[in-house]
């Protein structure tokens, strides 16, 4: 009995996340995963500070539910694929107001969408920082990234999102996409 209360109470202490964060360092991954976390609340004061490791993250969604979301830092992508095992889904944020960044964000994306163990996992690129982009800069990205060649070319069902996550907009699209069965 003391064994399984103790593995019971030792499994809850880590929450197994199902869902990855992964993209370039300074797409804004950790900003927005707060936001999804407390979509109420905007802190204006608080500034980010690059992820060095890993971020365990946990969002309510509507249904009562909740998913563990697991953000590796930008500069780990070397070391990625270590996290990589019983993964559903993985969100893939690209800095949309940085066209320098996306190339290489492009890069990023077809390395792990590439992966083995990544065949049957949904993927949600989101486009991030749309308030501080203009619309044709969307177009502008998913050219960079050669979006319609990698629809077709990955085994992936890939979703898109434009999002801010300062004003909030498209937060909806991801909190819909995670609560997908």
């Amino acid at each position: 009995w003391l064994w399984s209360q103790t593995s019971q109470m030792t499994q809850g202490c880590v929450p197994k996340a199902t869902c990855l964060c992964l993209g370039p360092a300074g797409s804004g991954k950790s900003l927005l995963l707060r936001r999804l976390q407390d979509r109420h609340v905007v802190d204006h004061t608080t500034a980010t500070v690059p992820t060095v490791g890993t971020n365990l993250v946990t969002v309510p969604l509507p249904d009562h539910t909740q998913v563990t979301i697991r953000e590796l830092g930008g500069s780990m992508a070397p070391l990625w694929h270590h996290y990589f095992q019983n993964i559903s889904r993985v969100m893939f944020v690209v800095d949309a107001s940085n066209l320098c960044q996306i190339a290489a964000a492009g890069v990023l994306l077809y390395t792990i969408l590439s992966e083995p163990q990544l065949q049957n996992v949904k993927v949600l690129m989101v486009l991030a920082k749309m308030d501080a982009s203009y619309r044709q800069m969307r177009n502008e990205a998913l050219l960079i990234l050669q979006y319609r060649r990698l629809k077709q070319e990955v085994s992936q069902h890939i979703t898109t999102a434009e999002v801010s996550a300062t004003t909030g907009e498209g937060l909806s699209v991801i909190i819909g996409w995670l609560g997908e069965k």
